[in-house]
């Protein structure tokens, strides 16, 4: 069965500070679920396998198609370093409430201690209706005795670098970096594969049978970069109709691709599966022999390695996408 651009069934968890913006702004069925603070759009997380909603593979996992396709899938040199595993988890984060501040430990860190991969991320800021703000780093070089000082008066949250989001910001997030998505954010999220997070804090907050949430405050003392944050927001210009580069890391190269007229894009030399993020607008997607596919604001979509291009057409004028691939 030939390949084709894959959309898949989104995976909704529920989060005590989530909200509903993912059905109100991007049209998603929560089901009458409250409190959704995120939809996987894109997953291979054990436990968490997106499974695809489109075409003749509709019904099949993440996993089965890249044990099945292999580099078709995902490209020969992914294939190589990560085998059947899926490097990359694609989020919309809706924060009703502000998230824990928290850091992700880095690969050999999180290998040695949990097996697992480390967590470098990327945020594109979607909304700004409600004036929000995102906690990303320390304001000053500090340490870890300045840290656990201002932890036991109180006056912790005075050591973070707090940045005000405008719809369009980008910010990336490296392993070891503290961070908190504050309340009034909807964010596209592009992270390594890995669910492993490190609670610092949580505003002593409680969740619905009145227990605190888990802190991992012994695990983040030796993940932190105590140093003060320089430059956090991706200095970026975008233009129209061709890819504008926001992040080229060791984990995933990120673009805007900012359309109001047809763009062909040839994949054949990048030996990576694409990931089309849909942030504003509507497209049109063509590729190869297979059908046109169209994809709206909210919404996701693979494009295997084989398939080597694609013919985007905006809908009603003008369409913004995140394009998201491995080097």
């Amino acid at each position: 069965m030939k390949l084709y651009p894959l959309k898949f069934e989104p995976i909704f968890k529920e989060r005590i500070w989530g909200g509903n913006k993912l059905e109100t702004r991007f049209g998603k069925n929560l089901k009458g679920k409250t409190n959704i603070g995120e939809s996987w759009e894109l997953s291979a997380v054990t436990g968490d396998i997106s499974i695809v909603s489109n075409g003749e593979l509709a019904g099949n996992d993440l996993q089965e198609l890249i044990e099945i396709y292999m580099d078709e899938l995902v490209g020969e040199k992914c294939y190589e370093k990560f085998g059947a595993e899926f490097p990359l988890l694609i989020k919309f984060i809706d924060a009703n409430d502000d998230l824990s501040i928290q850091v992700h430990p880095n690969d050999a860190q999180s290998k040695k201690r949990h097996k697992a991969f480390g967590k470098t991320e990327m945020w594109i800021a979607l909304d700004d209706s409600e004036k929000p703000k995102l906690i990303t780093g320390f304001s000053k070089d500090t340490n870890q005795d300045e840290f656990l000082a201002k932890l036991k008066d109180g006056t912790l949250t005075d050591l973070f670098n707090y940045e005000e989001v405008k719809k369009g910001d980008a910010f990336f997030v490296p392993a070891g970096r503290v961070h908190a998505i504050c309340s009034g954010n909807l964010i596209a999220e592009i992270q390594q594969t890995s669910d492993v997070t490190y609670r610092i804090y949580d505003y002593d907050r409680k969740d619905k049978d009145g227990n605190g949430r888990e802190l991992h405050l012994d695990l983040s003392l030796d993940v932190m970069d105590y140093k003060k944050v320089k430059s956090p927001k991706i200095n970026y210009k975008a233009e129209h109709n061709k890819p504008s580069e926001l992040v080229s890391c060791n984990y995933f190269t990120t673009n805007l691709l900012d359309l109001n007229l047809p763009l062909e894009r040839d994949y054949y030399s990048y030996d990576s599966f694409i990931v089309l993020i849909c942030t504003e607008g509507a497209c049109n997607i063509k590729s190869a022999d297979s059908e046109m596919l169209s994809v709206k604001m909210g919404e996701t979509v693979l494009l295997p390695a084989a398939l080597n291009s694609a013919i985007f057409y905006p809908v009603n004028g003008s369409v913004k996408m995140l394009e998201v691939y491995i080097k």
